[in-house]
């Protein structure tokens, strides 16, 4: 079990930080990062690939190796979870959930677990003239000495991979297509 978080806290500080995302705040206690982006398909479309998770998220980033794994119940209380074999991970907890509107949930991803920190995950849907715009949120909280400002670029630059792929499923129906 300790391999996985070696693994995924060397990959973090890796990560380069691409340029539509963008992390606001990053302390020793503290980290927020953001991200909007048009999505050109409707709210409705966007949201049911939103909780569609595992035909998005990459593999890379899960415990079993296989986002196949991963579920996620649209609801207050629901899981966004993997399990495989005997083993199960809950990733985060549904806060709340408004289909087409808003998903909300609460937890640490990866490393970040481990780290007993706050964090808060909000994707938030509204209507445009091009499809939808997807305004992204994930603010975490800890303790001084939980150093997220170390790890911030880091957990940017996997949320970010990981909104490029589920834009690539909403408007493609593919997360690895080349952009349509």
């Amino acid at each position: 079990m300790l391999l996985p978080i070696v693994f995924t806290l060397a990959l973090l500080s890796v990560l380069p930080t691409p340029s539509h995302a963008a992390v606001k705040q990053a302390t020793p206690d503290s980290l927020v990062i953001q991200d909007s982006r048009v999505l050109h398909v409707t709210p409705a479309q966007a949201y049911a690939a939103l909780v569609d998770v595992a035909r998005w998220w990459n593999s890379e980033h899960t415990w079993s190796g296989s986002a196949t794994n991963l579920s996620l119940k649209p609801e207050a209380g629901g899981c966004f979870c993997e399990r495989w074999k005997d083993n199960s991970v809950q990733h985060m907890q549904v806060l709340w959930a408004s289909k087409d509107h808003l998903l909300r949930l609460q937890g640490g991803l990866g490393p970040l677990q481990n780290m007993a920190v706050q964090g808060v995950m909000t994707f938030t849907l509204k209507p445009g003239d091009a499809g939808s715009t997807l305004q992204f949120e994930y603010r975490v909280n800890g303790t001084s000495g939980s150093g997220l400002d170390k790890l911030a670029a880091g957990v940017d630059g996997v949320l970010m991979q990981q909104l490029d792929r589920l834009q690539r499923y909403a408007e493609t129906g593919n997360a690895n297509s080349a952009r349509p």
